[in-house]
């Protein structure tokens, strides 16, 4: 939204192309794209393709001179990609030619990196592998969520395809080609691809640093999934703790620091805020208390 807010500002925009409509809630009634509601808030029309194969003359009719492209979550085929006499413009939160694909912002988090970016590209038929034409750096802290880092780099790329437009507009955009920018090991490496139900596993022998940034990459949805007490809870936020346990990985400890401490393959990690079976958001104190009744050695 804020990189349709921003192209909306720069140019005329007259068409805007989302996901249709899908069930969502309890009763399973179909919902809007937040993308279609500010389409509509802003009086641009709105078209919904199942396939954008379907769309195609309806974008050519358009004359367009710019696209451009922002989470949509599908391959823009050529043939649509062709049309635009200026081409299209593509938003992506991360540092091209590394981590291209569906889930770059979680990817980074993960691997623990402290330094994202987002890229705007003139795209190709290719994943992410059109021409450079923009890119900044964004340092990432050392407990920032998911959340707070997608929300950070939607802002930055909002900003940079506004100047993107211009200098598209006035002839001024320049092309850097992707090749020779990182090793091919490089970028095999940390090709994303969507998250399956399998990604959100947390595996308690893994090193604590590893499980706070898995954790920290999947908060606050769809959040990582955890056997904790014997129940499949869900880990919104965790810590790494001083200190190593005698207990196996994955043991509760009890409570310390206003966390839930759990026994990790090579330390310890703190519990901040879990979602248990059936019941809300809580404390982790507060369900290590409940399970334990004791604290943590201090």
């Amino acid at each position: 939204m804020p990189s349709l807010r921003a192209f909306a500002e720069a140019l005329d925009c007259r068409l805007v192309v989302t996901q249709p409509d899908r069930p969502a809630g309890r009763g399973k009634r179909p919902q809007p794209t937040p993308v279609k509601a500010a389409a509509r808030n802003l009086g641009i029309a709105v078209i919904e393709p199942e396939r954008l194969h379907d769309a195609l003359e309806t974008l050519r009719a358009i004359e367009a001179d710019l696209f451009a492209v922002a989470s949509y979550g599908k391959i823009v085929p050529q043939p649509i990609l062709d049309l635009p006499r200026l081409g299209a413009l593509n938003v992506h939160p991360s540092l091209l030619p590394l981590y291209r694909g569906a889930t770059p912002l979680q990817a980074q988090l993960r691997d623990g990196r402290t330094t994202g970016g987002v890229s705007i590209i003139l795209m190709d038929a290719g994943m992410d592998t059109g021409d450079l034409v923009l890119q900044e750096n964004l340092i990432i802290g050392p407990a920032e969520t998911y959340g707070e880092f997608h929300d950070r780099a939607a802002a930055l790329g909002a900003g940079l395809l506004a100047r993107a437009c211009a200098q598209a507009l006035d002839g001024t955009l320049t092309r850097t080609p992707q090749a020779g920018l990182a090793d091919a090991a490089q970028i095999a490496a940390t090709l994303t691809r969507p998250l399956a139900s399998s990604d959100l596993a947390l595996d308690w022998q893994w090193p604590a640093r590893r499980i706070v940034d898995f954790v920290r990459s999947l908060a606050p949805s769809p959040s990582a999934r955890a056997e904790l007490c014997g129940e499949r809870v869900k880990v919104l936020s965790a810590t790494q703790l001083p200190g190593r346990a005698s207990a196996a990985p994955g043991t509760l400890l009890g409570t310390g620091d206003g966390m839930a401490q759990v026994a990790s393959g090579d330390g310890i990690v703190g519990i901040g805020r879990l979602i248990p079976p059936n019941r809300g958001a809580m404390d982790g104190a507060a369900f290590a208390i409940a399970r334990t009744g004791k604290r943590a050695p201090s």
